[in-house]
């Protein structure tokens, strides 16, 4: 979803006139844990800036499903892609994170010196320990050998292109597609899994790419000004937030729902809350733009063009 994004805001640069070639791979045709294989890719393209996109994720579930799986998987992703680009000669490169990196109990809105200062949400803790482990590798080699890698950590993403899996895909993707299908079949109820109270955040993936490309763009010295070599991670979101309960009243909403929704608090909630400290991305220049309830009428239309697609 994200990586579709990032490559539809630069195939537009190139429209209109940017010297740029994109180099891209499939899944299929590259495998990111194979060390071998990202070594001669990179050895063989030589780019000059790499954006790595590319995770493995999901939600509550397949997070407490398949703990090994993210944490192996995401780490070899990160350390093949960051390590072969520098081997490669890179000195630019931009990796995207997530906001379940900061501690469960940390303090609202979360700014990026809550890193490291408490426990994290146990359902995700290999997934943000693998994180975690990015931007630190960044900033290392950054110490180590001066390159110019830099770190950006979006709030919980949504939008064309999302995983709508009934088992594996995140919070709102879900609800969409849940929604969708009760009104369809004409169900007078809808079940969420936990008690509806915790909180979440939601940044649309074309804000997210307009943003992560902003902070590729932005001279060493104006990200240096506003990080620390130690502490060099940015947050991206909208700065809102708003709780599982009242986002399932305004997906079901926008969907034309009109049946009852009701909470099963035997399923887990994470974390009470994961607001994001957005300043100092503001401080650089730059602000979300789409509202959350264009964003999700905008989805749920491509979730229905798509829908052979989606309902896999």
């Amino acid at each position: 979803m994200v990586g579709s994004a990032l490559l539809r805001k630069l195939q537009a640069r190139k429209a209109a006139g940017a010297a740029l070639e994109l180099i891209t791979r499939t899944h299929a045709e590259l495998d990111l844990t194979n060390q071998a294989a990202v070594r001669d890719f990179l050895q063989a393209t030589r780019p000059d800036i790499v954006i790595l996109a590319a995770a493995k994720v999901g939600g509550i579930q397949a997070n407490n499903l398949y703990p090994a799986d993210f944490i192996y998987e995401n780490l070899m992703i990160q350390c093949n892609v960051i390590h072969q680009s520098f081997a490669a000669g890179v000195q630019r490169l931009l990796q995207l994170g997530s906001s379940c990196i900061y501690p469960r109990d940390a303090a609202q809105p979360m700014a990026e010196d809550a890193l490291l200062t408490g426990v994290l949400e146990p359902t995700n803790e290999p997934y943000a320990i693998a994180k975690i482990a990015g931007i630190k590798l960044c900033e290392s080699y950054n110490r180590q050998h001066g390159t110019d890698y830099r770190s950006v950590m979006p709030s919980n993403l949504y939008g064309p292109g999302d995983n709508f899996h009934p088992d594996n895909s995140h919070v709102l993707p879900a609800l969409i597609r849940r929604f969708d299908q009760a009104r369809a079949q004409g169900d007078a109820q809808v079940t969420i899994w936990g008690t509806g109270t915790p909180r979440r955040e939601f940044l649309h993936v074309d804000d997210m790419a307009e943003a992560s490309l902003f902070v590729l763009d932005l001279p060493r010295a104006d990200y240096a000004a506003q990080t620390r070599p130690m502490l060099s991670h940015i947050n991206v979101g909208t700065g809102e937030d708003i709780a599982i309960l009242d986002l399932a009243h305004l997906v079901a909403r926008i969907v034309g729902f009109e049946g009852r929704i009701v909470t099963d608090p035997s399923k887990p909630d994470g974390t009470p809350r994961k607001l994001m400290d957005v300043s100092r991305l503001a401080r650089m220049g730059w602000r979300a733009e789409i509202r959350l309830e264009d964003g999700i009428a905008q989805t749920w239309r491509w979730y229905k063009d798509n829908h052979a697609m989606a309902r896999l």
